[in-house]
């Protein structure tokens, strides 16, 4: 059956779905849309469009008609869609590709924090850093905090470290201030330890630690070892936005994510993440038919041994496939479960601690549980898995349910879309048992702010070859690429696709062998098509062909011709999903016009915005 939430929907809401239905219906100068049946809505010209189909390659305009690709190919051919209220776009020559679909983000979890916090995505020095968080502390009210919850690597820095303590208490001496460097390890001044009461006697979770400095207290340093929950605890503590200022910081990080080019992308759930109840913001929207993005979400369940009764009772509760928005096609659709299915089986990518070893856990029973009632339902799957080791095992058990399901001659795995996540360090064996299973493979730019701990405990030969793209890749595995933003890595696509192809981190090591690095090209399919296999939607989305979704980014730079060095600053200028503009900038931001204040006011975002932008 469809599930939804059912409440009334805010008045800032309804009123922000109004302004972009009116600049949705209206061109730049009032006039309606296009109605005549051969006409097209939106015509684009004077571009270098990269349709990623290989039949068509590049081309120089496109149509659109009811939120569709109507035509693509040169200006002349494009003209004759061209009707009395066409609305038609002057390329100036810009590069424009598919929208880019990332296929495994927490832009949900995302959404309902980013106006709570400072990102440091991009900061090139710790100085600029540190000075960020002070200037952020004489805003934030009395109750509140700074926080830096991910999404940056100490060696993107000029001076290639950490923050101390001390620096975060001279920025900051009566703000409580937590900063989080992936899932390995957070930091807290003076006045968050004492604003959270943690001593000396304070018991951390298992596999934590609070680190005790030479005066027998606590010093600020918070280590996973590699079990993140005292991070995920700490997060957990600060005081959350309220249900309006969750919906305008939702909306504020999809336009941030529009921002580069981002129109689809897979929400894989993540910790401290209740399901429905922390979803509120992007369902108000997805209510309010203001969804500037397509999301297809997995659930994640957050009770470590209640797994089991979580999936039974979502699998008899919802369907998979089910969309909540009402303008776009797969607006905002459950999708399966994960990714994680049951913690026991959830090997952390700490990379500054050794890795687990689920053979020490109980955890077969519970995941057989599990998969074998999201198989049963039809439910698409997916799992965290780091290490090759956890991947065999996860697998045997996968194999076991397949059998089983076999011999109860029903499909089995066979019958839905499943992935492994990460997968940085599988094995030539285990690809080819994810193959013969019928399964996909989503990789994430996590190297590319955890690669130099990856490459310091694992040495440069297993570097090189984390995740083994070229392998999966000749397998013929589906594979999709992305971000795992906002806490690991940052949620900017662009990073990512220039890690794919230099196979760099953020600080500039090298790390990927030159024959496990992919061209441009390969880059953005996978980028693409390849992460549309992963919502059921290769056939949707990711090339610009007719009767796929008008989804594309006019883009600041050609990403086809510039220096490797200057991808990771490509952004978008504009940003069409269904044939509607969602963002624009410079010459075209009039075509997505934007006046929503960001709330609360003293937001980190009003202040700086999301990613870098330079000096403020």
């Amino acid at each position: 059956m469809k599930a939804r939430t059912s409440s009334t929907v805010p008045a800032q809401i309804v009123g922000l779905a109004l302004m972009l239905l009116l600049a949705f219906a209206c061109s730049p100068a009032g006039t309606p849309l296009a109605t005549d049946p051969e006409s097209a809505d939106l015509v684009l010209v004077n571009g270098q469009v990269a349709t990623l189909d290989d039949v068509t390659g590049v081309v120089s305009a496109i149509a659109i008609r009811d939120g569709l690709v109507q035509a693509v190919g040169s200006d002349d051919k494009i003209t004759r869609y061209q009707g009395t209220a066409t609305r038609v776009i002057d390329l100036g020559g810009r590069t424009v590709i598919p929208g880019l679909n990332d296929s495994h983000l927490h832009l949900v979890r995302g959404g309902r924090f980013y106006n709570a916090e400072l990102r440091w995505d991009g900061v090139p020095t710790l100085a600029e850093a540190l000075e960020m968080v002070r200037v952020q502390a004489e805003r934030t009210p009395p109750g509140q905090w700074v926080r830096v919850i991910g999404g940056w690597s100490p060696y993107q820095f000029a001076e290639r470290r950490m923050p101390t303590v001390a620096e975060l208490d001279a920025a900051a001496p009566n703000t409580p201030v937590f900063v989080l460097f992936l899932y390995s390890q957070g930091l807290l001044n003076r006045a968050g330890l004492d604003t959270l009461g943690i001593t000396a006697e304070t018991e951390p979770p298992p596999g934590t630690r609070y680190e005790i400095g030479a005066d027998g207290r606590p010093n600020g340093r918070l280590l996973a070892e590699p079990n993140p929950t005292i991070l995920y605890q700490t997060i957990g503590a600060l005081p959350p936005l309220s249900e309006a200022q969750q919906i305008n910081s939702t909306r504020q990080f999809y336009r941030e994510l529009n921002r580069f080019g981002l129109t689809s992308a897979i929400d894989a759930g993540g910790g401290g993440h209740l399901f429905p109840r922390d979803y509120v913001g992007t369902q108000r929207l997805a209510e309010a038919g203001a969804m500037p993005i397509r999301i297809s979400y997995y659930l994640f369940p957050q009770r470590p041994g209640h797994e089991v009764q979580d999936f039974e009772d979502w699998t008899t509760a919802y369907e998979p496939g089910t969309d909540s928005a009402h303008h776009l096609d797969h607006g905002f659709t459950l999708e399966g479960g994960g990714e994680f299915l049951v913690w026991s089986a959830g090997d952390f990518e700490n990379f500054l601690a050794p890795r687990p070893d689920l053979s020490e856990r109980n955890y077969r029973d519970d995941l057989y549980a599990v998969s074998r009632r999201l198989v049963e339902k039809g439910w698409p799957l997916r799992i965290h898995a780091t290490y090759d080791e956890s991947i065999g095992r996860i697998l045997d058990v996968f194999e076991e349910v397949d059998r089983d399901e076999r011999a109860a001659t029903r499909p089995g795995f066979h019958g839905i879309r499943w992935a492994i996540d990460h997968a940085e360090t599988i094995s030539d064996e285990n690809i080819a048992r994810v193959k013969a299973l019928g399964g996909g493979i989503a990789i994430q730019s996590r190297l590319a702010y955890a690669g130099e701990a990856f490459l310091e405990r694992y040495g440069a030969a297993m570097a090189a070859q984390a995740p083994p793209l070229r392998r999966i890749l000749d397998a013929g595995i589906p594979l999709g690429v992305g971000t795992d933003g906002t806490r690991v890595g940052s949620y900017n696509p662009w990073q990512a696709l220039h890690w794919l192809i230099t196979g760099k981190t953020v600080g500039g090591t090298q790390l990927a062998a030159p024959a496990n690095r992919l061209s441009r090209h390969e880059a953005l399919r996978l980028y693409t098509v390849g992460s549309a296999w992963f919502s059921g939607e290769e056939e949707l989305k990711g090339t610009l062909a007719p009767g796929r979704y008008a989804d594309l980014a006019v883009l600041s730079a050609d990403y086809f011709s510039v220096p490797e060095h200057e991808i990771s600053g490509i952004e978008a200028v504009l940003t069409i999903v269904g044939g509607e503009p969602t963002y624009g900038a410079g010459d075209f931001e009039s075509l997505a016009p934007w006046d929503l204040p960001v709330d609360p006011d003293w937001s980190p975002v009003a202040q700086f915005g999301g990613y870098y932008r330079g000096v403020r």
